[in-house]
């Protein structure tokens, strides 16, 4: 039997630094992370060009009580230096699952990672590479969402695929209502009237203007990432 035809060529997935922490209080564990990469792994190996964006919190969280009172600014920067370690965690194990895997960062750290440069960018993930992109949009008071609607456009990604803990997006929180049913499709539109915060404003409206659809899907589930590549009926489409 044939492989499967994937439904979309280029993606770019968004990842919270709270997924790589699987039960942990905070920090990176082994296990979560090496599973979500062979989920990676599964859908590069259909011949999908996959870009990732990850965000800090997880590392970020250990030292926010130190962040109390901070500078919003020098505090934005904190948690960019944190997507940069998640970035090379993640890229370390890829590479170790056979992926060739590329960190690219808004800041220069040159020492550590390449700095962010949208031609070399679009030749990695020609060239079957997964780029991660590090240190959000290398500005304060932006989030790693809005970096990753901002490279989605940059790099023409079909697709953004925001990977969170719940299989996708309901009429209401289902742990509260047991009734709340999943939408399997919302245009920005509803999304915005039901004020479902699907994403923060900033990401959510440069997806919209740049008519760039949004996949809200559950990284926890086995096998999503790959049917979600497929078209199938896998969480929640937010289209224009």
């Amino acid at each position: 039997m044939p492989e499967p035809r994937p439904a979309h060529k280029r993606i770019l997935l968004k990842l919270s630094g709270e997924a790589l922490m699987g039960d942990d209080a905070f920090g990176i564990n082994r296990a979560t992370i090496v599973r979500m990469v062979e989920e990676v792994a599964e859908v590069v190996n259909m011949g999908v060009e996959v870009a990732i964006v990850i965000g800090g919190g997880n590392i970020f969280r250990g030292v926010a009580g130190g962040a109390v009172g901070m500078d919003r600014a020098t505090a934005d920067y904190m948690g960019m230096l944190a997507t940069v370690m998640n970035s090379l965690a993640l890229a370390d194990a890829m590479n170790k699952q056979g992926l060739i895997a590329r960190v690219m960062s808004a800041i220069g750290i040159e020492q550590v990672v390449e700095p962010y440069v949208r031609p070399k960018a679009l030749q990695y993930l020609e060239e079957g590479k997964v780029v991660v992109f590090a240190a959000g949009t290398g500005n304060p008071f932006f989030t790693t969402d809005t970096a990753a609607a901002l490279r989605g456009a940059e790099i023409g990604a079909e697709l953004v695929l925001k990977a969170t803990k719940v299989d996708g997006v309901y009429t209401a929180d289902p742990k509260k209502d047991p009734s709340a049913t999943r939408y399997t499709r919302i245009s920005f539109d509803e999304a915005i009237t039901q004020n479902l915060g699907i994403m923060d404003a900033t990401a959510f409206a440069l997806c919209r203007d740049q008519k760039l659809p949004i996949k809200v899907f559950s990284i926890f589930k086995h096998g999503a990432l790959r049917r979600v590549v497929l078209g199938e009926d896998e969480g929640t489409l937010v289209y224009a």
